[in-house]
């Protein structure tokens, strides 16, 4: 199954601002490991498929180190998506396991998985 894996933004820091300049310098590497393990993961592609109805959403977010995760989207259109990838998994169990690795979920933000339409 592919997943589309939407990054709310939430609260995180981002670079350039004052919260990221906040952030320790062994922090900010932290971030930027992540998401180069993140690129590096099989299965994890950029691209643009169309996606399944917002309620098949399933929503994960990392808090005191526990992964939680609720059916449908996490938020209105409205807010803030701050970027998004493509991950082929064999399950949604997996795609869930990826999602909390993205440091979003665990910084302010959360990451909403969509599975797309197959064709």
């Amino acid at each position: 199954m592919k997943y589309m894996l939407l990054i709310y933004q939430g609260t995180t820091p981002l670079p350039g601002t004052p919260e990221w300049d906040a952030l320790s310098q062994e922090e900010q590497g932290a971030v930027y490991a992540a998401y180069g393990e993140l690129n590096r993961t099989p299965g994890f592609t950029p691209g643009g498929e169309q996606m399944q109805h917002p309620e098949t959403a399933t929503t994960v977010q990392v808090k005191d180190g526990t992964t939680l995760t609720t059916d449908g989207p996490f938020a209105e259109i409205k807010e803030a998506i701050g970027g998004y990838g493509f991950y082929e998994a064999g399950d949604l169990d997996a795609a869930i396991a990826l999602a909390a690795k993205i440091p979003a979920a665990s910084m302010g933000g959360a990451i909403e998985i969509r599975p797309l339409v197959e064709r």
